[in-house]
């Protein structure tokens, strides 16, 4: 696969690892390894980052729209994401509103339709 792929898979921003990474591809049962046993660069990117719009974003509890409404569109180190939870902007906590709504509707819906579901309607 392409590396851009495998380190989606990994959960890691692409531009962050080694050369020999993105110069290459990545097999299926390279990445089962890399997921196994993961070497020192891909242990350091997870912990430290950078890291990509989608962790961010699970990371600050937004969604990745939500990040672009607050104008982060380059990837965070995770050292940038703690501060930002610690400092707290208001765009980040009008955002982390916006997604425990969406969560609060996603679960009425699914138990709507868990319900008619029972009934059989």
């Amino acid at each position: 696969m392409k590396p851009a792929t495998a380190a989606k898979k990994l959960g890691v921003y692409l531009e962050a690892t080694p050369a020999e990474f993105r110069e290459g591809s990545v097999s299926r049962a390279e990445l089962n390894a890399l997921q196994a046993d993961p070497p020192q660069w891909l242990t350091d990117l997870r912990r430290d980052g950078p890291h990509p719009r989608p962790v961010v974003a699970a990371k600050l509890g937004v969604s990745i729209a939500g990040l672009a409404r607050g104008g982060v569109t380059e990837p965070l180190t995770t050292e940038q994401i703690e501060t930002l939870k610690r400092e707290r902007p208001e765009w980040l906590e009008r955002e982390r509103a916006t997604q425990a709504e969406v969560r609060k509707e996603a679960a009425r819906i699914k138990q709507r339709d868990a319900e008619r579901a029972q009934r059989g309607d």
